[in-house]
């Protein structure tokens, strides 16, 4: 055996990993998404993405009880700069950082297990439709050749509508699917959507056939199956759990697991999307967050999906084990993900039909679907919450519970 193989085995023996249960969200907080759509839709511009932020920030302090001065840790989304957000928010934090929705929550737990913080704020601001951001075209993102799908332009693949219609179009194929069961999933999450305050599209009811007779944007996907594209800030305040259980005990959420797997392996010539739909990265991140957690499936009680477009849902429920891989469409038809279904899925109506916070506003639906009293689309006795994400082959979960 080599030193440094010697060496590894040692190290990969004795490195702690467990984060399960040493953080909890305290805090909540967003913007008026509705009202944000409303304004920007009539030309106005309320916020940049800095003001967004900084407005869900103050409403999670105040959620959690906090003043500004609690805070020791800063993590901020890549759509925000750090140093500008801290200055704006005027906190010279312990440890800071900037991440997307779910590595944000991951990196607040590993600062709260290093001990390089106690109380981190996780904070997100975006002007994308004011902005007039775009998601494809050759000026997609500005069209830097760091995002994957800018590799594939020349074939008409210049935004993440397209890759995900080819992916789900051989999946369709593959199981022998119809447009029928992809529309379940727009149909199920614009259920719950009518019945939360903060969603934009709260009052516009869809039926299936209403799915169905939208033309297609990038076939098998329809309108439906795209995200929204709205402004607006959302923000979360992650504890260490011990004070959090002392000093916030009636609205603590507990973090019990994380989990993450990646696949980059043929990544810009698709082959993780196309030939096994993520699957291996699902697996491997429901393996670690189940076993952090000390659960399985059969125990969550929602599952929260990042879906910026409707397929993400299939690949997430056979991915994370709710079952088997091809079933998706006939666990959907039979067990119901939609209100009154046995395993609800996106309760706030998802980006489809509540906001496309980019995955963070899924995790203050998850606090407060556990802390309950959300009235009509509360789930009865909910104990714990999964998130799950794909996002280009990168597959993480987190596990909520009381």
């Amino acid at each position: 055996m080599s030193i440094f193989r010697e060496t590894h085995e040692v190290t990969a023996k004795t490195l702690d990993t467990n984060t399960a249960g040493i953080s909890a969200v305290v805090g909540v907080g967003h913007t008026d998404w509705v009202q944000d759509y409303r304004r920007v839709r009539d030309g106005e511009k309320p916020f940049d993405s800095n003001g967004y932020a900084a407005l869900a920030f103050k409403r999670a302090l105040e959620d959690a009880g906090l003043k500004r001065e609690d805070v020791d840790g800063l993590i901020v989304g890549p759509t925000t700069a750090y140093e500008r957000m801290g200055e704006i928010l005027n906190i010279d934090p312990r440890w800071g950082g900037q991440a997307d929705a779910v590595q944000a929550v991951f990196q607040a737990v590993m600062a709260i297990k290093s001990g390089m913080a106690e109380v981190v704020a996780l904070v997100y601001g975006n002007d994308q439709r004011s902005a007039a951001v775009q998601y494809g075209g050759p000026e997609a993102m500005g069209g830097g050749s760091f995002l994957s799908y800018v590799y594939h332009s020349p074939w008409g693949l210049t935004s993440q509508g397209a890759l995900y219609a080819l992916m789900f179009q051989r999946y369709k194929a593959l199981h022998g699917l119809s447009d029928r069961d992809l529309g379940q999933v727009a149909v199920g999450q614009r259920q719950w959507a009518s019945l939360n305050p903060n969603a934009i599209m709260r009052d516009k009811p869809l039926s299936l056939d209403e799915y169905l007779a939208v033309k297609y944007i990038a076939e098998p996907l329809r309108m439906n199956d795209y995200c929204l594209i709205n402004d607006g800030g959302v923000a979360l305040i992650v504890m260490e759990a011990s004070r959090a259980r002392k000093h916030h005990a009636e609205k603590a959420v507990t973090i019990h697991g994380l989990g993450r797997s990646d696949l980059n392996h043929h990544a810009t010539s698709l082959g993780p999307r196309l030939v096994d739909f993520y699957l291996p990265a699902q697996q491997g991140a429901a393996a670690q967050a189940f076993g952090a957690a000390g659960i399985g499936p059969q125990d969550i009680d929602i599952l929260l999906v990042y879906d910026s477009f409707s397929p993400h849902i299939f690949f997430a429920l056979e991915g994370f084990g709710y079952c088997p891989p091809g079933e998706a469409a006939r666990f959907i038809a039979e067990q119901g993900i939609g209100v009154g279904g046995k395993l609800p899925v996106n309760t706030h109506g998802g980006h489809l039909s509540e906001s496309y916070m980019q995955g963070w506003s899924h995790q203050i639906e998850a606090v407060r679907q556990v802390r309950g009293g959300l009235g009509k689309r509360q789930v009865p006795d909910c104990r714990y919450v999964q998130y799950a994400s794909d996002v280009a082959g990168k597959a993480m979960s987190i596990i909520y519970g009381r």
